[in-house]
């Protein structure tokens, strides 16, 4: 489950000792750490991760754009809200042509899917399945069986839907009777924002989460589509599955303002992330399928366009994914989501598809796609592409954007995307799926790649030199939503094929999200393709940032000063890195002052493939065809490669066991002077 994180600095403990690669030497990080440069925290202090998001960010922040609230009053949305058989754009579950024509191709895939699942034994999960969080760390433990029975009910309620002759709906029964015997529908990693800061559900007390809003939405629907056979079988069924929705999601939702992703309470610079669209989403859909009081509706939709604007506030105009592409789908994929259900039930009255900003937080996805499957992985990204191309398309539609739509389309004719619609837990997003497959089948299956992207705000540039040379960097500052601290890194693909590359992060466990999140060592500077200064790696904070940050598009060239990023026992005065890209060459030079020299100074670049010393100046990297040859000053620098053991399934599914770690170690430290390497396409 994808969560946020933005984090106060940690070190390594004997409990999270595994989190370090292993290496053929110490890296200064973990040398700085044993000698107490970072404080370490007792586990008494482990506040939970809703607790430390809650953290203020030193940011100045424009007037609140309030783009849904500008939209509509309380009763003006009352006055537009049409009435639900009206706006709801599936056809009823016994219209039987209709769902034949909008299943269409699909129904026997879709079918099928529910048929492996006609035997399926719900899982219950225990006390000691939540427990396990807190006594090892494992969120999947609580996680497995549980998305597996949320799963399950979705893909048997589409099958049923899908062939309408009844065969399903006594399993359908069953995991919603499964579902409301829970004492809480929300994730184990969720729970300790309880009053009790414990992690056993405490049923006097319920929950939001992304999870619990997703199951709300789905029993919602669930509820819209079979209600009437659910009577004639026993009327407690939808009795039943109203009252927890209304005690779980509905009444909370209005009666509290501290759930910290409704924002509501938000001092200006805190952070919001996906959580709020996502989470809000879910909410809306809850409202509209089962409010029937027209000022008791109205009210609970105008919150959550409140609460939604806090998001739009917060995320910059240029409309980059400070989370990465794997958050797109949470992020501006949940808001599209969120406007697309606010649209539908208003008739398009209440809509801002046409605010330039919506348009760019829809075409970053399009323009963060390298090829081949691979994206740029900022943050706790994945470098591996996972979108949604039905999401894109109709985010691209809405927006009418050309660009989204043939990124769409390409995306649905690879080999990527083996499930034409995936079916999960995500009931609106199945359906709109299906009801719109056809048309995204006749969408131009073209990559769209503009030589350059630049996102001012954030400080991402993508430059791509129509040569096979894809180059990605970043500024911004050490506490973005899910912040690595990685000020100034750059990710290099060549002929589509990742060679300097950013790790990602692992499976998600307590320690990702808590004070120990930077003693793993994918959350670490010094496993970025940044440089390590008197020995001191980049600090957590949003008051550790980048500098002077420029682009010039003619030139082709992208520049910042990350002395910033460091803390004062770095002793660095400025630390101006420029990348310029070239025909086959992209030019990195890094242009230093500092006031002291007192410790080691090196250049770090990860490698996806083992760097071979030719001789000195030379460093030859090959992957498959492609090859890249980095040079460098050999009177400057000396260059080592240290092996990384890769051993998280989510990491070795994308680079296999191995990853590397490039040192060129400065030989003779200086107050000042410059750097060059090149990184040339072979």
């Amino acid at each position: 489950m994808l969560l946020t994180a933005a984090l106060i600095p940690c070190v390594v403990t004997k409990a999270n000792k595994n989190n370090r690669p292993r290496a053929s030497e110490k890296d200064n990080f973990t040398n700085s750490v044993l000698n107490g440069l970072i404080k370490k925290t007792s586990k008494k202090n482990d506040a939970s991760f809703f607790a430390i998001d809650k953290r203020e960010r030193s940011v100045t922040l424009p007037t609140p754009r309030n783009l849904l609230q500008q939209q509509a009053s309380v009763q003006q949305v009352k006055e537009r809200l049409l009435p639900l058989n009206e706006w709801v754009p599936y056809p009823a579950y016994h219209n039987r042509n209709g769902w034949a024509q909008m299943t269409g191709a699909l129904t026997d895939q879709l079918i099928r899917q529910g048929e492996k699942l006609l035997d399926y034994q719900w899982q219950v999960i225990k006390a000691t399945d939540y427990l396990e969080y807190e006594r090892s760390g494992s969120r999947v433990i609580m996680e497995q069986p549980y998305n597996a029975n949320i799963n399950a009910l979705a893909r048997l309620m589409i099958a049923e839907l899908a062939e309408g002759k009844g065969r399903f709906m006594d399993q359908v029964v069953n995991g919603v009777w499964a579902l409301c015997d829970m004492q809480s529908w929300a994730l184990s990693a969720h729970l300790p924002v309880q009053r009790s800061k414990r992690n056993l559900p405490d049923p006097s007390e319920q929950i939001i989460d992304l999870v619990s809003g997703d199951v709300g939405s789905l029993l919602s629907w669930a509820v819209y589509f079979f209600k009437d056979d659910w009577d004639q079988i026993n009327p407690v069924i939808t009795q039943r599955v109203q009252q927890n929705i209304r005690k779980r999601i509905l009444e909370p939702y209005m009666q509290r303002s501290d759930y910290w992703w409704q924002a509501l309470e938000n001092k200006p610079g805190q952070l919001v992330n996906n959580w709020n669209p996502w989470c809000n989403a879910n909410v809306l859909t809850c409202f509209l399928l089962l409010e029937n009081k027209p000022d008791s509706l109205a009210a609970a939709v105008y919150r959550t366009m409140r609460s939604v604007d806090q998001f739009l506030n917060y995320i910059k105009e240029d409309g980059a994914c400070e989370e990465g592409p794997s958050y797109w789908g949470h992020a501006a994929g949940k808001l599209y989501d969120y406007l697309q259900l606010l649209s539908d039930a208003s008739g398009a009255r209440i809509s801002i598809f046409d605010k330039p900003m919506i348009r760019n937080m829809g075409e970053y996805i399009a323009r963060s796609y390298v090829g081949n499957g691979w994206v740029v992985n900022f943050a706790d990204a994945s470098a591996r592409e996972s979108s949604d191309p039905g999401l894109i398309y109709r985010y691209g539609k809405a927006v009418n954007s050309r660009e989204m739509q043939s990124f769409a389309g390409r995306l649905l004719a690879g080999k990527e995307h083996k499930e034409n619609v995936p079916v999960d837990r995500d009931l609106f997003r199945v359906l709109e799926g299906i009801k719109g497959y056809k048309e995204l089948q006749q969408a131009p299956a073209v990559l769209i790649q503009a030589p350059y992207a630049w996102y001012p705000q954030t400080e991402f540039c993508y430059m791509n030199n129509g040569s096979g040379i894809f180059f990605a960097g970043k500024a911004g500052n050490n506490n973005e939503s899910h912040n690595h601290n990685d000020i100034g890194s750059f990710n290099l693909y060549i002929d589509a094929i990742p060679f300097i590359i950013d790790v990602g992060v692992g499976t998600y466990t307590r320690q990702t999200f808590s004070n120990e999140r930077y003693s793993i060592w994918t959350m670490q500077s010094n496993y970025h393709n940044l440089p390590v200064i008197n020995g001191q790696p980049q600090l957590f904070g949003g008051q550790y940032r980048a500098r002077s940050v420029f682009f010039d598009a003619a030139q082709k060239r992208f520049g910042l000063d990350m002395a910033g990023a460091y803390g004062p026992l770095a002793a660095v005065k400025e630390w101006k890195r420029t990348y310029t890209l070239l025909k086959n060459t992209l030019h990195l030079e890094d242009a230093f002052q500092l006031s002291t020299v007192k410790d080691t100074t090196a250049l770090h670049y990860m490698t996806w493939a083992r760097p071979v010393i030719t001789r000195p100046g030379h460093i030859m990297v090959k992957k498959g065809t492609a090859g890249l040859l980095i040079q460098y000053d050999p009177a400057q620098l000396e260059p080592s490669v240290e092996p990384i053991a890769v051993t998280d399934p989510r990491l070795t599914k994308v680079w296999g066991e191995t990853v590397y770690r490039l040192v060129l170690r400065v030989k003779k430290p200086a107050l000042n002077g410059k750097y060059a390497i090149d990184f040339i396409k072979q």
